[in-house]
């Protein structure tokens, strides 16, 4: 590390060959590809369960007890 330049000692490079999987196209982004709408859908569960707990919290009848 002494000569200036982007040296590696053999920790380093043992690292940087480990991780080399990582940039492998089978590995990367393959989760996305396989479930193209769960992002989208798993938002919109979730607005519709925060509507729904906000209109039974607006709107629940006076006599209505938790059954």
């Amino acid at each position: 590390m002494a000569s200036g330049g982007k040296g590696l000692n053999a920790t380093g490079e043992f690292f940087r060959r480990r991780d080399e999987w990582r940039r492998h196209p089978m590995v990367g982004n393959q989760l996305r590809n396989a479930t193209p709408g769960l992002g989208i859908a798993i938002v919109a569960f979730g607005i519709y369960l925060v509507g729904e707990a906000a209109y039974n919290r607006l709107y629940r009848p006076s006599g209505d007890h938790h059954h």
